[in-house]
C-alpha cells in the first residue's frame, strides 16, 4: 500500500517542509534564549534572567503533550492530513506575532506574560505535528527501504536550527548591539511569515496515507483512539518504550547537542557569539548525512542495535566532551578546530537514534490507533524530559556553583535508557504498517 517511488519525493518533500517550519519557529525561541533575558526577564543576576528564559521556552514544551493527545487522536479519526493543516497554522500565526511584541521595558509584566501565551499555544501546534508527521510519511513510504526514506523527516529539526542560528549570525554581523536588541531579533520571527504561506500551498496539495483511507473504507477507524491505546497492554509496553528509550533518548541527546551546547559555550565559556553559532552551523551540517546513512543503517542490521549504539555512546560521550570544551576554552588562544572535532563528535550518537526515529514510531502501533499512540509520548518525552533539558542542566549548574555538574543528568539518563532497550526494545523493521 505505498505510494509509487515517483510520487514519494513529492509528499516527502510536502511533509517535511511542513515540519521544517515547526521546528524553525519552535527552535528560534532556543537561539534567542540569551538575548531574550534582559529584554523580557530583566534581572541584576544574568543567570537568573536566562533561567526565566530558559523556562520560558520548557512551558512550550511542557504543553506539548496536551497538544499531542488532542491533535493525535484527531488524526486517528478524521485523517493525518487535515490536522496538518490545523497545527501549521496555530505555529505559524504565534511565532509570528512573537516578532511584535513589546518588551518588559515598554508594558511591564504585561511582555513575558504574552511571550508565555504564544510559546503555550506554540507548544500545543507542535504536539500534534511532530510525531503525527512520522506516521504520515512513514505510511506513505512503503514496505522497503523505510528507514532510509524517512530519516529525512529528522533532519527538520536540524535544518530548523542551522537556519535559525544562520540568520542571528547574520543579523548580529550586519548590525550593531543596540539595533539588534531593538528589533534584530524580530526579524527571524517576522519571516516566519513567509514560510508559512509557502508551507500551507504545498500541504494542500498532499493526500491522506493510503493505509488510513483503506481503515476508513473498511469502517476499521477508532472513535477513541487514547482509551483504546491505555486499554491494549502491548500498546502501553510500546509507548512506554517508546517514550524512554527512543523519543526521550533522541530528545535528550538533540536538546543537549543542539540547544544546550550554544547556551553552555556563550553563558557559561564566554566564547564569542558569532564564534559559536558558526562552529554550531558546521556540526549541524555533519549531522545530516550522519542521520540519513544511521536510517539507512537501520534497514540492513535493524532499529534495534542502531538506536541502542546511539544511547550508549552519548552516556560515554557527554560528560568528557563538555570536560574538553571548557579546557579548550581556557587555554590563551582557544582551538576552535578541536572544538569542531568535539561537537561532530556528540552528533554522532544523535545521529544513530534519531536516523531510524521516523519508521519505529510508526512500526511499533497497530495503524488502527497509530497517530495518537506515536505523538502523545513521543511528544510527553521531548515536551517534558528533552525540552526541560537546558533549564534543569542550567539550574543544577547553579545549585553546585560548576558549568558541568547538570550534564550528569542526560548521562544518567542516557544509561539508563539504553538498558531498557537492551532488554526490552523490539526490532520492527519487518513489521506490516497495514496492521
Amino acid at each position: 500500500m505505498s505510494n509509487s517511488n515517483r510520487s514519494y519525493p513529492k509528499i516527502a518533500t510536502a511533509a517535511c517542509f511542513g515540519t521544517f517550519l515547526e521546528w524553525y519557529d519552535f527552535l528560534t525561541f532556543a537561539t534567542l534564549a540569551v538575548a531574550f533575558a534582559p529584554l523580557f526577564f530583566p534581572s541584576s543576576d544574568p543567570v537568573t534572567g536566562l533561567l526565566a528564559s530558559l523556562a520560558t521556552f520548557g512551558a512550550g514544551m511542557i504543553v506539548r503533550p496536551l497538544g499531542a493527545a488532542f491533535f493525535g487522536s484527531l488524526g486517528d479519526r478524521i485523517g493525518r492530513r487535515p490536522v496538518f493543516l490545523i497545527t501549521i497554522s496555530l505555529m505559524g500565526g504565534a511565532t509570528f506575532a512573537v516578532g511584535f511584541l513589546p518588551t518588559y521595558e515598554q508594558i511591564g509584566i504585561l511582555a513575558p506574560i504574552l511571550l508565555v501565551s504564544l510559546r503555550l499555544l506554540q507548544g500545543l501546534s507542535a504536539g500534534g505535528e511532530i510525531g503525527g508527521s512520522a506516521v504520515f510519511l512513514t505510511e506513505h513510504a512503503g514496505d522497503s527501504n523505510r528507514g532510509f526514506k524517512t530519516s529525512v523527516l529528522q533532519l527538520m529539526g536540524p535544518l530548523g536550527m542551522l537556519v535559525s542560528t544562520l540568520q542571528l549570525l547574520l543579523l548580529n554581523q550586519f548590525l550593531d548591539p543596540a539595533s539588534f536588541k531593538e528589533w534584530g531579533w524580530r526579524v527571524p520571527f517576522w519571516f516566519s511569515i513567509v514560510l508559512l504561506l509557502v508551507a500551507l500551498k504545498v500541504r494542500m496539495t498532499l493526500e491522506e496515507t493510503p493505509i488510513f483511507k483503506n481503515m476508513l473504507a473498511k469502517g476499521e477507524t477508532s472513535k477513541s483512539p487514547l482509551r483504546d491505546n491505555f486499554k491494549d497492554k502491548e500498546t502501553r509496553k510500546q509507548m512506554f518504550l517508546l517514550f524512554f528509550c527512543i523519543s526521550a533518548g533522541g530528545s535528550v541527546l538533540f536538546f543537549c547537542v543542539q540547544v544546550y551546547t550554544g547556551i553552555f559555550m556563550k553563558s557559561a565559556l564566554q566564547i564569542n557569539p558569532q564564534i559559536v553559532d558558526t562552529l554550531t552551523i558546521t556540526a549541524t551540517i555533519v549531522l545530516f548525512p550522519l542521520t540519513i546513512i544511521s536510517g539507512a543503517l537501520s534497514d540492513r542490521i535493524g532499529r534495534r542495535p542502531v538506536v541502542i549504539s546511539g544511547l550508549l555512546l552519548g552516556t560515554i560521550l557527554i560528560q568528557p566532551a563538555y570536560q574538553f570544551l571548557q579546557t579548550l576554552s581556557q587555554q590563551t588562544a582557544p582551538d576552535y578546530s578541536l572544538m569542531i572535532v568535539v561537537l561532530i563528535a556528540i552528533t554522532l550518537p544523535l545521529a544513530l537514534v534519531v536516523g531510524p526515529q521516523t519508521a519505529l514510531l510508526a512500526e511499533l502501533f497497530p495503524a488502527r490507533t497509530r497517530n495518537s499512540a506515536a505523538t502523545l509520548p513521543h511528544n510527553l518525552a521531548a515536551g517534558w524530559i528533552g525540552g526541560m533539558l537546558p533549564l534543569i542542566v542550567t539550574w543544577l549548574n547553579k545549585e553546585f556553583s560548576s558549568p558541568l555538574a547538570g550534564l550528569w543528568y542526560p548521562t544518567i539518563f542516557l544509561a539508563i535508557a539504553a538498558g531498557l532497550a537492551i532488554f526490552f526494545l523490539p526490532e520492527t523493521k519487518k513489521i506490516d504498517l497495514t496492521k
